[in-house]
């Protein structure tokens, strides 16, 4: 197994409080990285302090923070104050997000993804390293701005990369891409993109049953809700999944959303979506990190599951 295996916190139904146990027990099943979202749930910064605080023996990150939902100076600021606290344990990621989070939700136009990544990535790298930035940006102007308390060591910066640009973009200007929604065998076309001595994590959502249709039932709705959104539509059609899930994009595209479902293959869920035994789980994030990714880090699926199980089940071996 891999030097690292990290999984996706805050748990559901567990309170901010309560996690002070769970990363204790995390630690001591031998997970090395907990890494927060940035969606609809709690932000991705507040669970990462807690986990700086209470337990020293874990790696942090964020996967990943949305460039426009922050003005740029705060975003250095949330940066540099994470770092500080977690002593050289943080990896920040920075990514474009998508039209619903950023614009239908927070109310920010989504315009010139790529640019407004690439422009928050090159203003928070400076920003970290002490520099007073007065500058025009394509996407945003910021004077006069310098942060009060720099960081000691600039923490690694990681871009939630789908599509060859953004993915060149993490290996030319950031530390490494984080991945999302892809199956193991998509990982090497990423990676010829990023380039070699770059850092790779990736996301992977787990549903640890071994009944298969129910594992498959839950996927297809997870990938309908997603893999519709033109971003990841875009990146699994770079991937040569265009034939395959056609068919679900024509029956959304309809309003078909039970239709929508029943057409994606069995072997797509397969791919995206790991289940099985513990046993079978933890087998199939080994190939990510045989292809390639270094830090796999599980999203365990709720579904009624025992929870405190599948964290042991699912813990490394």
């Amino acid at each position: 197994m891999t030097s690292r295996y990290g999984i996706t916190i805050p748990f559901d139904g567990v309170t901010l409080a309560e996690h002070q146990e769970w990363f204790h027990r995390l630690a001591d099943l031998g997970y090395t990285d907990v890494w927060t979202a940035e969606v609809d749930g709690v932000d991705g910064f507040t669970p990462l302090v807690l986990a700086a605080a209470w337990e020293q023996r874990l790696n942090l990150g964020v996967a990943v923070t949305p460039v426009f939902t922050r003005g740029a100076g705060l975003l250095a600021m949330s940066i540099a104050a994470l770092a500080e606290v977690a002593g050289g344990r943080f990896t920040m990621g920075l990514g474009a997000s998508s039209e619903p989070v950023v614009q239908r939700w927070n109310g920010v136009k989504y315009e010139k993804p790529y640019a407004r990544t690439r422009d928050v990535l090159r203003f928070v790298k400076r920003a970290l390293d002490g520099e007073k930035i007065d500058e025009v940006f394509e996407t945003f102007e910021v004077h006069g701005f310098k942060l009060s308390r720099p960081v000691t060591e600039r923490p690694p910066i990681l871009l939630g990369a789908l599509r060859p640009g953004m993915l060149r973009l993490a290996g030319n200007e950031a530390d490494g891409a984080i991945l999302n929604w892809l199956a193991a065998s998509d990982v090497a076309q990423c990676r010829a993109e990023v380039g070699e001595g770059k850092t790779i994590a990736a996301r992977l959502f787990v549903i640890p049953t071994e009944d298969s249709d129910t594992a498959r039932f839950i996927g297809r709705r997870m990938i309908s809700s997603y893999l519709t959104v033109n971003a990841y539509a875009e990146f699994h059609r770079w991937l040569g999944r265009t034939e395959a899930l056609q068919p679900m994009w024509d029956a959304w595209a309809a309003g078909d959303r039970k239709l929508a479902n029943e057409v994606i293959p069995d072997s797509v869920v397969d791919e995206l979506i790991i289940h099985g035994s513990y046993d079978q789980c933890r087998e199939h994030v080994q190939r990510f990190v045989d292809a390639g990714v270094q830090v796999p880090t599980l999203a365990i699926v709720p579904f009624g599951l025992d929870l405190r199980a599948a964290v042991e089940g699912l813990a490394p071996r």
